[in-house]
């Protein structure tokens, strides 16, 4: 892998980090959710929700370009997405670290995040890095009324002080 610098997130970064949130959600939900939450899911709705967020989101830059992100809420690593070309490099290892370090630097303990159960590249990938399954539960996925409730595995891992 080229050289990888992370920084925060700037709004000229948010139509980008949207292209790989789309692109990547869609992989690993597609066929894992529930067809509301994917007909809500259009390409427009990440523009409408990245854009917002970018203060809560880190991004990788590898030979220039933004190769993935995360965005960190509190004890949640909220998002943590890597464009295709860059996966199986070490990016997202890298962003989970980095989403790890956000946690423990906002006063937790302990990390959080939600996978939908059959998203196995991802439940295999959050295993490897030492995260353990807590268990099924619903988690509230923005809807345009209300929130839509999506069934995933809630992982933790307890971060050093």
């Amino acid at each position: 892998m080229a050289d990888l610098t992370l920084r925060p997130a700037t709004s000229s970064d948010a139509a980008t980090v949207a292209q790989i949130w789309s692109d990547g959600w869609r992989d690993g939900h597609l066929g894992n959710v529930s067809d509301e939450l994917v007909a809500l899911r259009t390409r427009e709705s990440f523009d409408e929700r990245a854009a917002p967020a970018i203060g809560n989101t880190v991004v990788a830059i590898v030979d220039g370009a933004i190769a993935g992100f995360v965005m960190v809420v509190d004890d949640e690593a909220e998002q943590v997405y890597v464009s295709a070309e860059h996966r199986g490099t070490g990016v997202a290892a890298i962003l989970l670290a980095e989403a790890e370090r956000l946690v423990a630097s906002n006063g937790y303990a302990q990390a959080w995040l939600a996978v939908a159960p059959g998203n196995a590249r991802a439940r295999r990938f959050y295993e490897r890095s030492g995260w353990t399954d807590e268990g099924p539960f619903d988690y509230p996925a923005a809807g345009p009324d209300r929130p839509i409730p999506v069934p995933c595995h809630r992982y933790v891992k307890p971060l050093r002080g």
